[in-house]
This record gives structure tokens, sequence and C-alpha cells, in this order.
């Protein structure tokens, strides 16, 4: 990446019943921005009574997931026997490591009276002496993230560091990810420690050196020691996020991320032999793996 912000408008996937995700990570201007190597933006959708969002259980190896949500809730069940409801300030982290099975489904309740579902999903990819550590869940309620206020600024850091503050979340490289609230007019500095640096906007308008964004569109910037200010053009909400330069490129495939090839053979064998394990209460479905 240069140091100058480089614009991305992503790919935009229809799912049916209304539900668009739009993938900004990865691309051809940006692979990886820091160890983050896949970013989705979905929604917003409106399900009414009695649909919802099924994804079936489906394998990970190499990376953890983190679902950030500004509406609705997300039920999540995994192999470790993990299960909790994310919400709204609440943040999952999912670490696949040598391999892990989850499922992501809306809950009955939320299911019977219907719901709006919004939000992000990212994957950031584990250092390579980290790939292959045991699998882990851990799942951490609002109050528990640290939450920055500047003059007409409002921040809370999911994950990492940046801004003085240091989020409970557990990663394994230096990253940031953050979401901002900005009032018109207001600028924030970005975390100068963080070699990498992305930013997407949810609501809203800002400039960002010499780049205009609106809402749905990001910038991903490297390689300036003091990074340019973000400036809201007006009242704005914002998701920024980076870290440290990935050590070595990873292979994407399906749901899998690896520093080999040879990696991903192995691990669509294991989905396609299965040789992974169940979800204990979602035994019953799966995502076959796809062709190729």
């Amino acid at each position: 990446m240069d140091t100058q912000p480089i614009l991305i408008d992503g790919r935009l996937h229809d799912l049916g019943d209304g539900f668009t995700v739009r993938r900004l990570l990865p691309v051809f201007e940006a692979r990886h921005v820091g160890p983050f190597v896949f970013y989705d933006h979905m929604g917003p959708a409106d399900f009414a009574p009695g649909r919802g969002m099924d994804v079936r259980p489906h394998p990970h190896i190499g990376l953890a997931t983190v679902t950030w949500l500004f509406d609705g809730t997300i039920r999540h069940r995994d192999s470790l026997g993990s299960l909790a409801d994310i919400q709204p300030g609440a943040v999952n982290w999912m670490t696949a490591g040598h391999g892990i099975v989850h499922s992501e489904r809306t809950p009955p309740q939320a299911r019977a009276a219907g719901q709006r579902l919004h939000g992000i999903q990212v994957w950031v990819a584990l250092p390579r002496d980290h790939a292959e550590v045991a699998p882990e869940f851990h799942h951490h309620e609002a109050d528990a993230l640290p939450r920055i206020r500047q003059s007409g600024i409002e921040l809370v850091l999911i994950t990492g560091t940046g801004w003085g503050e240091a989020s409970p979340v557990k990663v394994y490289a230096p990253m940031f990810f953050a979401e901002a609230r900005l009032d018109a007019g207001a600028e924030l500095a970005l975390p100068a420690e963080h070699a990498e640096r992305g930013v997407h906007v949810i609501e809203g308008e800002l400039e960002w050196g010499g780049l205009s964004l609106d809402a749905g569109r990001m910038a991903v910037q490297a390689g300036a020691s003091a990074p340019p200010p973000l400036k809201a053009c007006r009242a704005s909400r914002v998701m920024l996020f980076g870290g440290a330069p990935l050590d070595g490129e990873r292979h994407l495939w399906w749901n899998f991320v690896a520093s080999s090839r040879e990696r991903i053979e192995q691990a669509k064998a294991d989905w396609r032999d299965g040789r992974f394990p169940v979800v204990p209460g979602d035994e019953q479905e799966f995502i076959p793996l796809p062709p190729g």
C-alpha cells in the first residue's frame, strides 16, 4: 500500500430476503490491512417475523473471527461447546487455530419477533507461529471495552491498542479495531503506533488525507509515520482498524487461511472426510465443501 489513503468500494453480494453483504477485503487494492484479511459489512437487513439468518456449521483454520453488531442478535455455537448470543456493543472473538467449526443463526425469540440485522464481520490472520494454536472462544460484554471521549468524539476500542488504551480481548499481534462516532467538524487522530490503517464509514461523511468518504466506502493507508487525521464533514459513524504488517502472505480459500497451499488442501480434505469436530446443539446440518 502507498502512504496516501487508497479508496475501496468493495463488492456487494445479495444473499436473498433483502440481506446483502459488502465485501471490502480482500480486494485488488489491498489484500490485507495489518492482520485483517477479510472484512464484510452485513446489511442492514430487516427480517420479517419467522425469518432470520442461518449460517450452518462450517470450519475455519489459521484465523480469528470477530463479530461486531450495530443492530440485531446472532447466536454463536462452536465445536468447543460455546454458546453466546452477541448483541450490539458486545464482541465475539473466535480463534480457529488448527481448526474449529461454528454456526451463526438468529436466536428463536428474535426470529419470532423479526429484527433488523446490521454489523461487521472480520477475519484476523494469526501469526505464523500461532497459526496452529488450540481453538478458543471469548465473549466480552459492552461494559468491558475501553471507551474514549474527546471533543465531539466517542470511541469504543473493540480489540488491540490505541489512543492510550488496551482492549481486554486476547489478540496475537499488534492491531486495533474500533468504532467511533464523530460530530460534524470533529477531528480524530489515528494511532501512530500501527503501521497500516483502514477507515470504513458506516454513516455520514469524512475527509481523510484528501479523500472524501461517504457511507459504505473504505480507505486504507500505510507507511506514514504520522497518519492524517479524520475530519467529519457531518455527523458520522466509522469503523477503524489496522495493525502491524502481516508476517508473510496468506492463502485464502473458502473459510480457510494459511501460509501454504498444502495446509489449505489438508483442511479441505479434513472437512470433506469428516475429521473436523461437530457443533454441540447444531449437529444436524453443515455447509458442504465447495468444488475447487
